[in-house]
């Protein structure tokens, strides 16, 4: 991983992370205990994994690792540059939903999402580099996973759960609990796509570090989805983006 591309990554994630939170209460200390954890585990499996595990893709007969870099088709790659632009995405859905409210438990979760998956795409993008693959691909999205998937992109939504441009421009127009609600909605599609993904890449995973990482996203995402739902709820909204 290269030192440059990891560490802007972290910095941008950070100043702005920490802007997230500005003028956020605390009065939300059991929701704050239940979502910082996700974050915490970015930055643990970026500390347990380090970089021989990054081109690790098997073990010998004799029990020793052997080392190899992925091909440019394979499914560390791709899985590694899809990801990437998923995550961004949400980091982008992020900021925009920490602009539109002052609600301490919406913005905590904007905060996390952001510091969480920006880390995780630093790693991802810090792979490609190691492995001295482009990350970028002209490959259709998700192609890797070999399941025949049909989604059509469209309107800047490459991926299953992206939200569009046209839902994007939506959410800037919004402020206070219609802003938090359709943040949430997005939200949950957003991550239900990144849960199959990480899920099919878990399946076919060659990397044991990527593999790792991979796993952590479907429980932390899982977890997530429950914690969305429920802040929904709480606001008498329930999942489902409404047709624009």
């Amino acid at each position: 991983m290269t030192a440059d591309g990891h560490a802007v990554a972290n910095t941008d994630a950070s100043t702005d992370a920490d802007a997230a939170t500005d003028g956020v209460e605390d009065t939300g200390a059991p929701r704050r205990r239940r979502m910082w954890w996700p974050a915490a585990l970015a930055a643990a499996v970026a500390l347990a994994l380090g970089v021989p595990a990054l081109v690790a893709s098997g073990t010998s007969a004799s029990g020793s690792s052997t080392l190899s870099v992925p091909a440019d088709d394979s499914p560390e790659a791709g899985f590694a540059r899809d990801m990437a632009t998923h995550h961004q995405q949400a980091v982008d859905l992020s900021f925009v939903v920490r602009d539109r409210t002052a609600d301490g438990p919406t913005r905590t979760l904007a905060f996390d999402i952001i510091n969480t998956q920006a880390n995780q795409r630093g790693m991802m993008m810090g792979w490609l580099d190691q492995w001295g693959l482009s990350q970028h691909s002209t490959a259709t999205p998700m192609a890797w996973m070999k399941m025949g998937h049909d989604y059509q992109a469209h309107d800047g939504s490459l991926m299953p759960g992206m939200a569009t441009n046209t839902q994007i421009a939506k959410l800037r127009t919004l402020s206070g609990r219609d802003a938090e609600v359709y943040y949430l909605q997005l939200m949950i599609e957003h991550h239900k796509g990144g849960v199959e993904m990480a899920q099919g890449y878990v399946d076919k995973a060659r990397n044991e570090a990527e593999e790792r990482l991979a796993q952590s996203m479907v429980v932390a995402q899982t977890s997530e989805l429950q914690l969305m739902t429920d802040m929904l709820k709480e606001r008498g909204a329930e999942p489902g983006v409404p047709a624009s």
